[in-house]
């Protein structure tokens, strides 16, 4: 099946995780450096543009004017172990990984193409792990992403430290969703997680905090079923005209 927009892959040699890091980026038809876009950057990549069907989302939704100009960004993972130092909270790669957004991603994207340069028109996008890193790093640094789409994130006493130590999250807009059978979830090792009830906890946390929050309990598990279904709403509620 044919595409209206394109997609084009970039290398970034990133000196903070020591490798060659790809970045795929799916530019809407009509792509024009006289317009401005927001990027919307997508960690497990890969896993958003295949099973969350990222491009066709871009497609329709475009064509239908029903969002705003949107560049989509997938960065992938080299494997599950990989994903796992990378993304988790305590990940030994986790700090390397978000000054690789913060230091390498952004500057190149702000070189490449025409975005807006701050906050408001960066969405960080995960599902899982990936989403809790996004919401980590975006209010650590929400001057640099104003913008959170998270499908199940992992959350843990660390995330909730982070978060609540956070002086300001007024900036931030926030989508975020949790499976209604996520209570029982096989993580990365093997181990059983319940991350039903955290993620209700970290709910009742961001509605009384003063943010553009949008929070969804799905009918569904942690898999990419219950993602992919729930990603256009997520993509309206962010960019939606």
């Amino acid at each position: 099946m044919g595409r209206d927009g394109s997609m084009k892959e970039y290398s970034i040699d990133s000196r903070y995780l020591d490798e060659t890091m790809k970045l795929r980026v799916y530019t809407p038809k009509n792509f024009s450096p006289l317009y401005k876009y927001h990027f919307c950057i997508m960690q497990d990549g890969n896993d958003y543009f295949q099973m969350g069907r990222a491009a066709t989302l871009s497609d329709e939704l475009h064509a239908d004017q029903e969002i705003e100009n949107t560049i989509f960004i997938g960065i992938h993972y080299n494997d599950k172990y990989d994903r796992l130092d990378k993304y988790h909270p305590d990940g030994k790669k986790q700090a390397d990984y978000v000054n690789f957004l913060i230091r390498e991603v952004v500057p190149f994207l702000d070189e490449e193409l025409p975005g807006y340069c701050m906050g408001r028109g960066r969405t960080l996008v995960g599902d899982s792990l990936a989403g809790s890193l996004a919401l980590m790093t975006a209010v650590k640094f929400p001057n640099i992403f104003g913008n959170v789409i998270m499908q199940s994130p992992y959350v843990d006493q660390h995330v909730m430290e982070v978060v609540e130590s956070a002086k300001d999250l007024s900036s931030l807009t926030i989508y975020h969703t949790i499976g209604n059978q996520e209570y029982d979830v096989e993580a990365t090792k093997g181990e059983r997680k319940n991350f039903l009830q955290p993620n209700r906890e970290l709910r009742d946390y961001l509605n009384r905090q003063p943010l553009a929050y949008t929070f969804h309990e799905l009918d569904g598990d942690h898999t990419w079923g219950s993602w992919q279904k729930d990603f256009k709403r997520a993509l309206l509620t962010m960019f939606g005209k």
